[in-house]
């Protein structure tokens, strides 16, 4: 099934009830696919869970948010 961004804002109730009954609801905006919305499903783990640069500095022995303020520290040339 496909859906505009207009139809989910006036329509979300519908759209979930699709879900709910097993069907796929595809998102566009302005005739291009954006989103796909689909039932829940509380076994299948979350995208952002694997995200590989979760934790990254995780190991390291440092205060993360002082290098993160060190990086964003202007710089002086010259």
């Amino acid at each position: 099934m496909e859906a505009t961004t207009k139809d989910l804002r006036l329509h979300t109730r519908e759209l979930i009830a699709a879900t709910d009954r097993g069907e796929e609801v595809i998102i566009t905006w302005r005739g291009k696919p954006r989103a796909r919305l689909i039932a829940f499903d509380p076994d299948r783990p979350a995208a952002g869970a694997r995200n590989p640069a979760f934790g990254l500095w995780r190991d390291r022995d440092m205060n993360v948010e002082a290098e993160v303020r060190a990086l964003r520290a202007p710089r002086r040339f010259g």
